[in-house]
């Protein structure tokens, strides 16, 4: 899940939970946009943690040679 995935299911979440008014026989939306907003936030947690890993090792490391002065 992307960060922009995570976003969209923490806006859908908060939809549901706070503007819709309608009802639906056998599911509560409240809940459904808590469940929505709660897997965002993890997904956005997981995804900043990886993007941090992945951005914390892009220094490249030079390897240096050296000759063998008898070749």
């Amino acid at each position: 899940m992307g960060l922009g995935t995570s976003i969209f299911l923490i806006a859908l979440g908060a939809i549901f939970k706070f503007a819709v008014t309608a009802s639906v026989s056998g599911i509560e939306l409240a809940t459904l946009g808590v469940i929505l907003m709660v897997v965002g936030g993890l997904g956005l947690i997981v995804s900043l943690m990886l993007h941090m890993q992945a951005n914390r090792g892009g220094v490249a490391r030079e390897r240096v040679v050296e000759r063998d002065p008898y070749c």
